[in-house]
């Protein structure tokens, strides 16, 4: 639990810090950061020369199917993922078997990942009893358990009325709101997103209006109620436009979006790959552009995985038959780089993005390294060169449309509360 991390890149947006510094860590906490820093010999050093250390990479919305559906990810194989991906947090989202909408599920989860994780984890509760969208779940009892936010995530809210109430009653026991902006109406039986590519397929398009209605509700019923939301994985041009037009008016709304919708397109579908499915769907160039500039212009707060793993016979299925989601830990950090090679964010925007912004949203009391503060630190080597392969990736599912791709940047060393839990270095 003593480290001295000499030489690295320190990149702490919360203390608006970038320079080359040592970091050194004392009984799981950040001691000191200066330059020429010394330890005694007992005191393991870690050389991160050439390399960005951060505060954790934090993922705010993963499922890691535990409890109940175990055979696509568990707390084990779930946190491992994420270490080896450069994350020291993660939070849950709720739709596991049985659903997290009471303080039994909430404390197993809490207790499995303190005595087996390799990361933080903490749980998301259900809006909903049982993700039914007709009843609203017990929040302050999942608040007291330690969830960190509801959401119905997987199923919007389609009651106006009961999602109005459910903003009210989160914002008065101060837990975040997270919104999976969907209308179902318009869905129907869509399976990809609507468009040219869909027609060429003949596949069943889902209309990103119904992700743009949806967050347009949400954006309203926040106004209408002074209460804060949290969009999920927003990727359409339309739901960028809607957030940013409303910060401008001061709404209190903050949003994420994942990796593979700044990265790929719905032509990832060609070939009826099934790794390329997924809610919200794969979208079109625009929105992409979109998106791009949304992290860009801080209209999209945070980026998140929506680590979805399933298993193989769940998607080596006809596309139309295959579960949605894909998994995406132990890539997100890389794909996300490359919006810092390509000039859409800095290195001290990026990190914002995944760890101080998530924190701050979700209260989480991460997202820094101040002297004092819990030694949760990411090792960046932002020249490391690797692919993607199956047979190499910590996840119990293998479902990811970046196989064989060739990456850069990676975690170099993933430090938990001064423990290194995942190290290259």
């Amino acid at each position: 639990m003593n480290l001295l991390i000499k030489g690295g890149r320190v990149i702490d947006p919360s203390q608006n810090m970038d320079e080359v510094l040592d970091v050194l860590v004392e009984k799981g906490l950040i001691k000191e950061i200066g330059k020429g820093l010394s330890a005694p010999d007992s005191v393991k050093t870690i050389d991160a020369s050439g390399k960005y250390v951060v505060p954790g990479l934090i993922d705010m919305h993963v499922h890691l199917r535990d409890p109940g559906l175990e055979y696509k990810e568990d707390i084990i194989s779930g946190t491992r993922a994420a270490a080896a991906g450069g994350f020291t947090s993660i939070c849950c989202m709720p739709n596991t078997k049985p659903v997290i909408d009471n303080k039994a599920i909430a404390s197993y989860i809490i207790n499995k990942a303190r005595s087996e994780g390799f990361c933080n984890v903490f749980p998301i509760g259900s809006i909903t009893y049982g993700l039914s969208g007709d009843r609203m779940s017990e929040m302050g009892e999942l608040k007291e358990a330690g969830c960190v936010a509801v959401s119905d995530d997987g199923k919007p809210v389609n009651n106006s009325e009961l999602m109005m109430r459910s903003l009210q009653y989160a914002a008065g026991i101060g837990i975040m709101l997270i919104s999976h902006a969907e209308e179902l109406e318009l869905v129907g039986a869509g399976v990809m997103n609507e468009g040219y590519t869909s027609t060429e397929l003949g596949l069943k398009g889902i209309p990103r209006v119904a992700e743009d209605i949806a967050t347009a509700r949400e954006v309203m019923l926040a106004e209408y109620t002074n209460s804060p939301v949290h969009i999920a994985h927003v990727s359409t041009r339309g739901a960028v436009r809607i957030i940013r037009e409303a910060k401008a008016r001061g709404v209190k709304v903050t949003c994420e979006t994942a990796p593979h919708y700044f990265t790929l397109t719905d032509d990832a579908v060609r070939g009826y790959n099934t790794n390329a499915k997924m809610n919200p769907p794969l979208r079109e160039a625009d929105d992409v552009a979109a998106i791009k500039e949304g992290l860009k212009d801080g209209t999209i707060d945070a980026i998140a995985t929506d680590h979805a793993p399933h298993h193989l016979d769940e998607k080596d299925v006809e596309f139309n038959e295959a579960m949605n989601g894909i998994i995406g830990l132990e890539t997100s950090l890389s794909l996300s780089l490359k919006l810092v090679e390509d000039g859409v964010l800095t290195v001290n925007q990026l990190i914002e993005k995944m760890s101080c912004n998530p924190s701050n949203i979700l209260g989480l009391g991460r997202g820094t390294i101040k002297s004092g503060s819990v030694a949760d630190i990411t090792l960046i080597d932002p020249a490391a060169e690797w692919t993607v392969e199956k047979e190499k990736l910590a996840s119990k599912s293998k479902n990811s449309p970046f196989l064989g791709w060739k990456l850069k940047g990676a975690a170099s060393a993933t430090i938990l509360a001064g423990v290194v839990v995942n190290t290259e270095v």
